[in-house]
């Protein structure tokens, strides 16, 4: 599995009891299932029940100094996770469809930054999630086209079910599109990796998958690429892996690289946290793909804070709510448009 160095600066939740103490989670039972249930403020809830399912799967929201995976349930992590990233980043597609995302066991912030447990713990992690997504199809598919999302860890664990659950399977063929943010697929990953899934070109396409990291203007991006260079070196036997893959997620066009403020439908402004989300901000970030990163210019009023090095990791999705929601519904009516409205 890639690992990405973004994921070791994840928002964290503290308090996580020992591992030994967590039972399996058991995807027949509710309490294992997020329900989003907030969105930016003024905005009406979606009514009816839409034509296409997504399914979510939140980023690392855990920060341990014991442990390498977290227990979903605990009531410290359960609140973090919910308000930061479930209803912050997950909510984005409730528009379009019905959301069900899965909480696992994700991998901590202890897990990333030790190499000699990072796999396990990632492994442990994605178990849960495939095992989820099958429950998930087994029960409550029932046949329904579907998104698959996910952001950081959760992304990682996205590119892993389109490669071991999706690619060359009947799924392929519902597959809606796959939204992979966060962190740092490259273009050698097409194949044969990812064979037989493209990566998306223009906004309406279906059965592909897209890709962005976001980076703040004027930023050194260098080091950055040089980490997910020497990545994906290191796991391919010195393959060189070309540019990281990117979309500009406002034109989601690969013919337009570039977006002006005016064009951005809707950002969430602050910095993850507790709590509701205020109403969103049109026309508050211009974006621009240069060398496989997405270079953004959010205006001050956001208020939104880099990390070090200038990555906007905890912003991937808030900066372009408005737009991702708007791109999901579109691709979605597409996909039922060219096979039929169930």
């Amino acid at each position: 599995m890639r690992l990405v160095t973004l994921l070791g600066m994840a928002l964290a939740a503290m308090g996580v009891p020992a591992l030994a103490d967590v039972p399996v989670p058991d995807y027949a039972q509710g309490q294992y299932w997020s329900t989003v249930e907030s969105l930016p403020q003024g905005m009406a809830a979606p009514k009816g029940l839409r034509g296409v399912d997504v399914f979510w799967i939140h980023p690392t929201t855990t920060r341990s100094p014991t442990d390498y995976n977290h227990d979903p349930l605990d009531p410290a992590v359960l609140k973090w996770t919910e308000e930061s990233a479930v209803q912050r980043q997950g909510s984005a597609f409730s528009a379009c469809c019905r959301v069900f995302a899965p909480r696992y066991r994700a991998a901590t912030t202890k897990a990333l930054a030790d190499p000699a447990n990072r796999e396990k713990a990632f492994a442990l992690a994605y178990s849960d999630v495939e095992r989820a997504f099958d429950w998930y199809m087994a029960h409550e598919n029932k046949g329904r086209p579907f998104i698959i999302a996910g952001h950081s860890q959760g992304g990682a664990h996205t590119t892993s079910l389109l490669e071991k659950r999706i690619k060359g399977t009947k799924l392929q063929g519902r597959m809606v599109a796959a939204y992979v943010i966060g962190i740092n697929l490259m273009e050698g990953d097409l194949s044969p990796r990812l064979a037989g899934i493209p990566f998306c070109e223009s906004p309406a396409q279906t059965g592909c998958f897209v890709q962005w990291n976001a980076v703040l203007a004027g930023s050194d991006s260098g080091p950055m690429l040089k980490s997910y260079r020497d990545i994906f070196v290191a796991q391919n036997g010195g393959k060189d892996g070309g540019k990281p893959l990117c979309v500009n997620p406002v034109t989601f066009d690969m013919r337009r690289g570039l977006s002006l403020s005016a064009e951005a439908k809707g950002a969430v402004a602050g910095d993850p946290g507790f709590g509701p989300m205020g109403p969103l901000q049109a026309g508050a970030v211009a974006a621009e793909c240069r060398d496989g990163l997405l270079t953004v210019w959010p205006a001050p009023s956001l208020g939104l804070k880099p990390l070090p090095g200038g990555s906007m990791h905890f912003h991937d999705v808030g900066l372009f709510w408005a737009d991702i929601s708007a791109n999901a519904a579109l691709r979605a009516k597409a996909w039922l448009k060219a096979h039929g409205s169930r």
